[in-house]
């Protein structure tokens, strides 16, 4: 193996290193939820949402800012678990599936959460690669190593849910 390919596979050792240690870094990932309480998600678009969830042990209310994966209806949003279900938003919308949605300039929307079947998450999974794929490119490695399997559009180890926005109130 050459030096040079060797220094490639490195680089990218760092770089799968550096993002994983970013994900899980609390201040950082909680660092939007701040805008957003100013009322400045907007600057986001429409990449990024709030989504807002009970704790299912203490019942207060928590936030988490996720990645819009797809959008495959008007009032739907699909976003994924980058910690697989072990992630603490993903468990808590399980236990309880009426959340709330902040997206752009739309604040607070109530929606229900549905984990998507398998099919489902491979089927958004392509669409998301088709549309992004340089981002996919850079985080899927990092996904990787946060999730801790590979992934792949055929039976994706990554979870993903629908939060698909309501009418009714908490």
């Amino acid at each position: 193996m050459s030096a040079l390919s060797n220094l490639g596979r490195t680089a990218s050792d760092v770089l799968v290193g550096a993002g994983t240690r970013a994900l899980r870094s609390r201040r950082l990932m909680r660092a939007p939820i701040g805008l957003y309480r100013a009322r400045l998600g907007f600057i986001f678009g429409s990449r990024i949402l709030l989504l807002e969830h009970i704790g299912r042990k203490s019942g207060r209310t928590r936030q988490v800012v996720l990645e819009v994966l797809d959008r495959p209806h008007p009032d739907a949003y699909i976003v994924a678990s980058g910690f697989g279900t072990r992630a603490q938003w993903y468990r808590n919308v399980q236990a309880e599936p009426r959340v709330r949605v902040s997206v752009g300039a739309q604040v607070s929307m109530p929606a229900i959460a549905r984990p998507l079947s398998t099919g489902e998450a491979d089927a958004a999974l392509r669409r998301y690669i088709d549309r992004h794929r340089r981002a996919w490119e850079t985080m899927k490695p990092v996904l990787e190593s946060t999730l801790g399997a590979p992934i792949t559009t055929e039976n994706t180890a990554l979870p993903m849910v629908e939060l698909r926005l309501t009418d009714s109130d908490r």
